[in-house]
């Protein structure tokens, strides 16, 4: 039973539906070392200076459509229940954006992965800096993005129900956590998630439903409506300020990342922060992608070589990381840019899927940035 759900998730996934939360951690407020060690680290001034200083900041919807109902709109009977005559805006992305006073670096565009929102890049479980504040600090602007029907862009076409069901364990174990144990939270060992019993439950009041869709696995998931909002997002950002923007995608987010490309021809990179695969070299999405040059990186946390092989995570990961590894091989082979950066083997432990939110997330934040100035132009 076990290898027969295995292969059911494992198939899900694969068609770039993963869903996404994360966490591991050690009890502390301070950064880390780059070996995983909870230590201040007295060499990086960059992501704790003082008052951060916005020149300017918005929020604007991008893309969607407008429903029309046949009929003709009675002012004089506003409230007859068939809305006939009426319309109504939807399927858009909402985005909340940051310009800094010293802007240096191109835009970056944040998309969030499945039960998420925006809020995942603006903060950590345990009230630290996240990485939309650390990538202001070293001159990016960020747009960050509640992709259709999620968040505050929750207006939707497709009818669905909202689930009510216990779901927190499924994904604090799908999420390379550790174990759910006696009612607590068991990280794995060396992990950099905040695991107080506070953090853990902001952790998982992050969790966001998405009002077009009533699976609770994203099974309906739709792909297409989320990657033409993005890259009318990518669109806006080129209109306002004449640059190209860097795309960060986590996890389900990944898959309309890549579909993007297809839609836009303003991408300067793709940071795909575990992503629940990358396109086949047979797909349209690597087409796109590889026609347009665009520069691709991976970024892959802990417990993957090293997960419990009794938690069926563990293969789906190995999974998911080995189609990364089959299209930055493709890549490189044909003239691009593709890399996975396995963190652990950079020296860098202890992360889980959520590896922008746990206690190193400064220290992986510099080694992207440090990336997109060697590989984007």
């Amino acid at each position: 039973m076990k290898n027969k759900n295995l292969l059911q998730l494992s198939a899900l996934f694969m068609a770039g539906m993963l869903l996404v939360t994360g966490c591991s951690g050690n009890v502390t407020n301070n950064s880390s070392t780059s070996n995983g060690s909870n230590t201040v680290n007295d060499t990086d001034t960059e992501n704790d200076t003082g008052a951060l200083v916005i020149a300017k900041q918005g929020i604007f919807s991008a893309g969607g459509i407008t429903m029309t109902s046949d009929g003709i709109f009675d002012p004089e009977d506003q409230w007859e229940e068939s809305g006939a005559g009426q319309t109504a805006h939807v399927d858009h992305a909402n985005v909340l954006y940051q310009i800094p006073e010293n802007e240096t670096g191109l835009p970056m565009v944040f998309l969030h992965g499945y039960g998420q929102s925006r809020m995942g890049w603006m903060t950590t479980p345990d009230g630290r800096e996240g990485w939309s504040d650390m990538f202001l600090r070293k001159g990016h602007s960020v747009f960050l993005v509640d992709e259709p029907r999620r968040g505050e862009a929750g207006m939707t076409s497709v009818g669905a129900t909202i689930s009510t069901k216990t779901l927190d364990q499924r994904w604090y174990t799908q999420f390379r956590i550790g174990r759910w144990t006696d009612g607590k939270s068991v990280v794995n060992e060396g992990s950099q998630f905040p695991n107080d019993d506070a953090s853990v439950d902001q952790f998982f009041r992050q969790m966001t439903p998405d009002t077009g869709m009533s699976s609770d696995m994203g099974a309906d998931f739709d792909n297409e409506t989320v990657a033409k909002a993005l890259a009318e997002t990518v669109e806006e950002v080129y209109s306002r300020t004449g640059k190209n923007s860097i795309l960060v995608t986590h996890s389900q987010g990944g898959g309309p990342g890549w579909t993007t490309a297809k839609y836009t021809d303003h991408i300067a990179a793709i940071v795909a922060i575990e992503p629940g695969g990358a396109p086949r070299a047979d797909s349209e999405d690597y087409k796109a992608v590889t026609e347009k040059n665009i520069p691709v990186v991976f970024y892959f946390g802990d417990y993957i070589d090293n997960g419990d092989p009794a938690i069926q995570a563990t293969g789906m990961w190995q999974m998911m990381r080995q189609g990364c590894y089959d299209f930055a091989e493709a890549y490189t082979a044909q003239g691009g840019t593709s890399t996975v950066v396995d963190l652990p083997k950079e020296g860098i432990t202890g992360n889980d899927h959520f590896l922008f939110q746990d206690l190193n997330n400064d220290v992986i934040a510099d080694h992207v940035e440090n990336w997109i100035q060697t590989n984007v132009k």
